[in-house]
Parts: structure tokens; sequence; C-alpha cells
């Protein structure tokens, strides 16, 4: 059972304002004309990577399969609230867990339980392989919808048909850097490593510097044209 937050639903209601008509016998002037804007390219595919201590870890997102989750995702990602989080939780043969604000003090005792202050609705399509990215969530007692952590994540270190069947939400995967997710579960097996009910907590030692999106292009190129064999 992956330990996580309670954390209330936040419903933002955004109201409408109507301009007021004016009335005039005499027109107003005319507002000076705008040179058009230059047209901003579309955004491609993207990835995230994070700059941890022991290397970066870059992460495809299942954009079809999860699109609310990876959304979410990604606003954080820009709004710098991974920068200086840690990997809190880690379990030999199963994840690493991170995500959690909490992890940026100094108590250990709190981490697991921070988050933006809100959930996001399950999308549970895709299995827990190797390097599958995944959202922590609250157990089915509390959390019938499955709904997932606002900003907790976990990577698998190996497939994990058990959270097929208990249904997480995964929304990408790492395409580089399993080394250093390796090198972070490992962590763990340190006697130095401080333990918690929830398990082992590196801390610092899996900090995450930084948080940024990158081109996929950067790390993936596309798939080459099949060849014509009609001519």
């Amino acid at each position: 059972m992956l330990r996580i937050f309670a954390a209330s639903v936040v419903l933002l209601a955004a109201g409408a304002a109507g301009a007021g008509a004016q009335s005039s016998s005499t027109p107003p002037a005319a507002a000076p004309a705008k040179s058009p804007a230059a047209a901003q390219p579309a955004a491609g595919p993207q990835v995230a990577v994070l700059e941890t201590v022991l290397g970066n870890i870059v992460i495809k997102f299942a954009d079809r399969d999860a699109p609310k989750t990876v959304a979410n995702f990604k606003k954080l990602v820009k709004q710098g609230f991974y920068d200086g989080t840690c990997f809190h939780r880690v379990i030999a043969g199963f994840m690493i867990q991170g995500g959690d604000p909490n992890s940026r003090d100094t108590d250990p005792g709190n981490d697991g339980m921070g988050g933006p202050g809100y959930t996001v609705p399950a999308e549970i399509k895709l299995k827990h392989v190797r390097g599958a990215v995944a959202t922590a969530r609250q157990g089915d007692q509390m959390n019938p919808a499955r709904a997932s952590s606002g900003s907790q994540f976990f990577i698998d270190v190996a497939p994990q048909p058990s959270l097929d069947q208990g249904g997480y939400t995964v929304f990408g995967r790492v395409i580089q850097g399993m080394d250093v997710v390796d090198k972070i579960v490992a962590l763990g097996a340190d006697p130095a490593t401080p333990r918690g009910p929830a398990g082992p907590n590196p801390g610092k030692k899996a900090l995450v510097r930084k948080a940024t999106l990158e081109p996929l292009s950067k790390y993936e190129k596309p798939a080459a044209a099949a060849p014509d064999t009609t001519k």
C-alpha cells in the first residue's frame, strides 16, 4: 500500500464579468492599430527531465492514455514544484516514490503526506512495467474513485502485476536514466538510510535538484518511414 496524503479536491469557480456598453453622440476614437503578433510554433511532444544528485531521469509522457495526469504534472514542473524535493520512499524490487513538497524540510516524519492540495481523476489504463511512472494515491476504502495524488508519483523498478490489479494511473515511462533509478532504490539497503513506517527514506541523497520540460526529439528520434516498395 502506498503511503500518501489526505487531500481534499479543490473546486475552482470562475465568474465572467461583462463590459458595459457606452452610449455617446460622438463615436469613440479608434484604438491605434496593433501589429499582428508573430505566430507561435506549436509545441511538440515533451519529456520531463528530473535532475537528481545521482544523475538525470528522463520521462516520456503517455499523453493519450493519461491526458489529465500529464497536464497536471507538466503544470507542476513549469511552476518549479518538484525542484528541491526528494525521493522519500525507496523499496527494493518495487519502486521509488517522490513528489512530496514536505520532503524539502528536515522532518522525515511528514514525508508522504504533502501535496498541492487537490487530487487528479483516475486514468487507469497502462501496465506497471519496469520504468513505468505512476501516481500515488489513497487506498480504496478512503478513495473509491481511485483519484491520484496531486503531485506524488513513483517509478517501478520491476513489473508490478499487483498494482495493475489495484488500479493506479500510469502516465509515463523512463526512457533514459533507469540506472539512476536503480542507484536511488539501492539507497534503501544502506544501513545509514533512515527507516520509517512506509519504508527507507534516503532524503537528500535522492534529491531532485530541478525538474524541466524538454523536447522529446532530443532524446528519441522519430521512427524511420518504411521504404517505398511500389517503385
